[in-house]
This record gives structure tokens, C-alpha cells and sequence, in this order.
């Protein structure tokens, strides 16, 4: 006979909660100057009314990835990702009320010249100024723009948030809305140009009504996650 008695100081495992398994992402994009992230405002408990990531249920024959991508295009209409890397895994026995939920999250970028067409209980907010959101989403998401900065530093991931063309004035508008302060443009184009991320097109944007000499268009000389410095910090100024 087996012996079912618990040992003094250990608590009882209650294994009658099934464990489930789910795929999150904080989707990003720099729109009207500022990052904004993708929420959905659920309508049923728990959690009424509150903003949410999207995502759900891990599929029995899915990868996480392959999951949250398929997810994103049927549920928000997301299917221009120009980046997905997975962020981390959320386990907190409390993390749903009543039920074990273990999160695998996501950060999925967006390039600024996309617009997706979203359904009508989902909508782009500020990460700065976010909504009341459901269960651990706010860490979740704030926990992707701490990854999104840092990889800022030393990747040249921000080619996931730029057009394929742009200017080093529109390329600094979009590292100032991701890093949350301002950034030179002759700076970054220096830096980004050193480490061989930068190249000019060859090609200009007509100048302005002012006249003056005709902006530059640059590309990323590559549109795959490389690290260019590994030792790089970008720090606000001052």
C-alpha cells in the first residue's frame, strides 16, 4: 500500500487543476509620433471591459510562434510583423483568477507605414498612458518595450519599425517615440552608419517650400535581427 501521507511541513499537491497553456504578444508600432501598442477590450468575465494582449490557447499541433502569428492574423487582422521574438514565459499560479494559465509572450513589431485593419473592440494605445488592462498584460507589455529599447543599443532592430525608405530626420522621430526621449539624427546616423546598418539609396525626397538642400533617403542593409555592437548602450542625454 502506497503511503498518502503528506510530510511534515510540505503541502498537499492538488493536482486536480489542469495546467493551460497560452500565446501573448505586445504588438508595437510608432504611430502619430509615439509608441503604440494593440489591445483588445474584452467583454465577458473575468476581467470585463478591460484592455487586453492578443493571443489564446496554444494549439495541440502548434509551435508558441506559429501559434501567436496565426492568432494575430485571425483575430486582430495582424499579419505584417516585420519582427516576433519571444519574450519570456508569465507563470504566477495567480496570474488568471481561478485557473492555471501558463503565458508564453511575444514582442511583434510593426513597421510604421503599415496600418492593419483592426476590428471594432480592438485599438491602438499609447504604452505610456495604457488603459486599465486584464490579469498581467500591463507587465507583459511594458516588459516588451524594455526589451524593444535595450535591442535598440546593440541590434538593428529598428529596421521592424521603419519603412523601407526613409530619411534620418523620419529614422530619428522613430527611435525618439520607441526609446522615449529625443535623439540626434546626426548621432544615430553616425553610429548606425559605423556599424554597417545604414547605407544611402542613392536617391533624395523633394525638398520643402523653404527650398534648401534635398534630404537623402537611407535603407537597413539588412531587414534580419543582427547585432552590430554588442557592448552599445543608448542613454538619454544629459
Amino acid at each position: 500500500m502506497s503511503n498518502t501521507n503528506t510530510p511534515p511541513g510540505h503541502r498537499k499537491r492538488d493536482t486536480s487543476q489542469i495546467t493551460g497553456h497560452e500565446v501573448l504578444a505586445g504588438v508595437v508600432q510608432v504611430r502619430q509620433g509615439s509608441l503604440k501598442a494593440l489591445l483588445w477590450q474584452r467583454a465577458r468575465p473575468p476581467h470585463p471591459n478591460r484592455w487586453a494582449l492578443p493571443g489564446g490557447r496554444l494549439g495541440p499541433d502548434e509551435t508558441v510562434e506559429s501559434s501567436i502569428r496565426r492568432q494575430l492574423a485571425e483575430k486582430v487582422d495582424v499579419r505584417e510583423l516585420t519582427h516576433v521574438e519571444q519574450l519570456a514565459v508569465f507563470s504566477s499560479p495567480g496570474r488568471v483568477p481561478d485557473k492555471r494559465i501558463v503565458v508564453t509572450a511575444f514582442l511583434g513589431l510593426i513597421p510604421c507605414d503599415t496600418d492593419p485593419e483592426l476590428p471594432d473592440d480592438t485599438a491602438w494605445h499609447p504604452v505610456e498612458a495604457l488603459p486599465e488592462t486584464a490579469f498581467d498584460h500591463e507587465e507583459i507589455l511594458l516588459a516588451g518595450r524594455e526589451r524593444l529599447r535595450s535591442k535598440l543599443s546593440y541590434t538593428n532592430i529598428g529596421f521592424a519599425l521603419a519603412p523601407p525608405k526613409f530619411t534620418v530626420s523620419e529614422l530619428r522621430d522613430l527611435y525618439s517615440a520607441a526609446l522615449g526621449y529625443r535623439v540626434s539624427a546626426t548621432n544615430l546616423q553616425r553610429v548606425l552608419s559605423r556599424r554597417g546598418a545604414l547605407e544611402t539609396t542613392g536617391e533624395t525626397v523633394a525638398a520643402g517650400p523653404s527650398g534648401g538642400r534635398p534630404p537623402a533617403l537611407f535603407r537597413f542593409t539588412s531587414r534580419d535581427l543582427q547585432i552590430t555592437d554588442r557592448f552599445a548602450v543608448l542613454r538619454p542625454p544629459g
